[in-house]
C-alpha cells in the first residue's frame, strides 16, 4: 500500500465552505472527519493523508464534484541508505 496527500481547495467564501463541508457529508465520505481544514484560518483548504493502493483510488475518495480540483501527492520516507544512493547517483559530496 502507498502513503498520499489530498489536498482539496475552495473559494474563500463562508458559502464556498458550507457548500464543500455538506457535500462531503453526504458523500459519507471519510475525509470530512479525518481531514484537516484551513478555512478558519483563513487558508480555504482540506488536507488528508491517506494510504491506499493507487493515486487513483486517493483521488477517488474526494467526492466527484470536487475531483478536478483535488491535488494528490505521493508521500515517501527516505531511509539514510537512499539519500547516501542519492549523492553518489549525482555525484554529490559527504
Amino acid at each position: 500500500m502507498a502513503r498520499f496527500l489530498v489536498e482539496v481547495s475552495h473559494e474563500a467564501e463562508p458559502l464556498a465552505c458550507v457548500r464543500i463541508l455538506e457535500a462531503f457529508q453526504r458523500s459519507g465520505s471519510h475525509f470530512l472527519m479525518r481531514a484537516d481544514w484551513g478555512c478558519k484560518d483563513g487558508d480555504h483548504k482540506a488536507w488528508m493523508i491517506v494510504d491506499v493502493d493507487s493515486k487513483e483510488e486517493a483521488r477517488n475518495i474526494v467526492p466527484s464534484e470536487f475531483r478536478p480540483q483535488a491535488h494528490v501527492v505521493g508521500l515517501h520516507h527516505f531511509t539514510v541508505a537512499e539519500v547516501d544512493e542519492l549523492r553518489r547517483h549525482h555525484g554529490l559530496p559527504r
